[in-house]
């Protein structure tokens, strides 16, 4: 007798926590970005980049933080700035390698350019602007010694 009433406990149980799920539906908005930026975006974009490597060559803090994202502007120290003017050299001729979209963790995309250096295609340098050309992220080539 006691088998049976606990059988029946354990099937109780489990009907009473049963849920019956019906129409579930998955959504995820997605954004349609193209393949490849314009030319135009490429053209604003690349000036704004070079403009920066002309300001961190001549440590030029002003003319760095008006490129720069509002987005990173409070976490951009000299420091930072500095590691950034490590990364690659400011005196070598940098060429466009490849343009695109850099994916975020947060799943959104933005616009980028990855540089060469002018004969030398080893070192690559990535440049991450948001929409309308302010520079959010620098990622330098690695400089092994």
């Amino acid at each position: 007798m006691k088998k049976i009433f606990l059988g029946l406990t354990i099937l109780a149980a489990q009907l009473m926590f049963a849920q019956k799920v019906t129409g579930v539906k998955v959504e995820k908005v997605q954004k349609d970005i193209p393949a490849q930026l314009n030319k135009e975006k490429i053209n604003i974009y690349n000036d704004n980049f070079l403009k920066f490597v002309e300001g961190l060559k001549t440590s030029d803090r002003a003319a760095i933080d008006a490129l720069l994202s509002d987005k990173v502007k409070a976490i951009v120290t000299d420091d930072v700035l500095k590691k950034v003017k490590e990364g690659f050299d400011v005196n070598k001729k940098l060429e466009i390698l490849q343009t695109g979209y850099h994916k975020l963790m947060d799943g959104s995309s933005l616009p980028s350019i990855k540089y060469k250096y002018a004969g030398e295609s080893k070192e690559v340098i990535m440049a991450v602007f948001e929409e309308d050309g302010k520079i959010v992220g620098v990622m330098p080539a690695k400089k092994t010694k």
